[in-house]
């Protein structure tokens, strides 16, 4: 471990893991979806339960695009690399077909290799996924590399946070950020690329008519506020939901729309890095799993599917036209008792009011740890290929 990273990953494990979520998406029974599905960001977190939902609830091919570190020998890969090798062996053995591009999907040549690999093998897509959660990105256009930086816009936020491996409660301080810390946070983290890959793929002809986008958002909390919605990444994030109408009003002639999803807050290896936010997850968790309406990235994404996407009717929007799929979260109840739990919180009291053993587990689960049925004394073969890459 090293800080909010772990510097391994299983290949068993992440196996494990991408089985228990096909698992639970074919228990939850068939979601009438989509059949050609692209998700742009697809080996970890939402945008690899994406994928799952729709292979393994609507029956769909999928092409995955994703940043991944292959193995070397004596070294492993990215969890998202076995994640994704695994997926394409379950796809394969369910008779689906399902390929992956490993490359910067900022780049105009993953783009058109993306493009590429439509046309010849599937003609259109009916949905685009669009997941892509990156601290870099270099301009296709200008070549300039932007980075985006979690910060207040106006005054220092000084709030508690906790150190998951720990326990230990601190205060945390972060200094607001200056006009070009914002305006680079936009450019990484807002709709820019979105936009860019629809607008490539439309000129393409490679989308179907009625074709679905989806982007993935947060709001969070009023505790998270300063540094979260009201900060840097809020601008990105507001920048992203104002370009969902922009694709909507771009694809008016072959009757697609582009949404934003606005999701739960999830460990994930972004949320890890982000202080304030392990001590509101921790508390979340135990208000949630005690109402018994907690759920990880594939039970909020099959849900997503189910219950929004294709429930055969209209699609469900608050009054600034985003779904939301944090609805359970954001339950007055729920925030009350969060509020409530985050003035008593200290080293101390986390123990007993917190889940913070239920944050662990899920921050290991990322990495192909602390799944049972895996044997993690037994030698294991970290030279796994993807198989549609290798």
């Amino acid at each position: 471990m090293r800080g909010f990273i772990c510097l391994t990953a299983h290949p068993k494990g992440c196996e494990q893991n991408v089985k228990n979520q096909i698992e639970y998406v074919k228990s939850k029974g068939k979601i009438n979806g989509p059949k050609r599905v692209l998700v742009i960001g697809a080996s970890t977190g939402f945008g690899l339960a994406s994928r799952i939902t729709s292979a393994f609830g609507s029956d769909a091919s999928t092409i995955g695009v994703f940043f991944e570190k292959p193995p070397m020998e004596g070294k492993t890969a990215s969890p998202g690399w076995y994640n994704s090798a695994a997926f394409e062996q379950e796809a394969q053995k369910a008779g689906l077909y399902a390929k992956s591009i490993n490359g910067d999907a900022f780049s105009n040549e993953v783009k058109q290799q993306t493009i590429d690999m439509i046309k010849a093998d599937l003609g259109q897509v009916d949905l685009i996924i669009y997941s892509l959660a990156s601290p870099v990105r270099v301009h296709p256009v200008t070549g300039v590399m932007h980075r985006s930086v979690l910060k207040p816009i106006g005054t220092t936020f000084t709030n508690k946070t906790v150190d998951f491996h720990t326990g230990n409660v601190s205060q945390v301080s972060i200094e607001p950020a200056n006009q070009e810390d914002i305006d680079n946070t936009v450019v990484v983290m807002g709709g820019e690329d979105w936009s860019m890959w629809m607008d490539a793929m439309k000129d393409a002809g490679v989308l179907a008519d009625g074709v679905t986008t989806v982007a993935y958002s947060y709001i969070g909390p009023e505790v998270t506020e300063p540094v979260y919605r009201k900060g840097t990444i809020g601008r990105a994030k507001d920048h992203l939901e104002s370009t969902a109408f922009e694709i909507t009003d771009k694809l008016k002639d072959i009757n697609g729309k582009g949404y934003v999803s606005v999701n739960k807050a999830l460990v994930t290896q972004a949320s890890s890095a982000i202080p304030v936010i392990p001590l509101y997850i921790s508390l979340l968790y135990k208000i949630m799993k005690a109402e018994g309406i907690h759920e990880g990235c594939i039970e909020q994404i099959q849900r997503l599917f189910q219950q929004r996407l294709y429930n055969g009717s209209e699609i469900p929007t608050d009054d600034k036209g985003r779904i939301r799929i944090d609805d359970w979260e954001m339950r007055a109840d729920v925030q009350a008792q969060v509020s409530k739990l985050w003035e008593e919180s200290t080293t101390e009291s986390l123990v007993e009011i917190g889940d913070l053993a239920g944050y662990k587990q899920d921050f290991l689960n990322l990495f192909g740890f602390g799944f049972e049925g895996v044997d993690y004394l037994a030698d294991t073969d970290e030279m796994v290929q993807v198989s549609s890459i290798a």
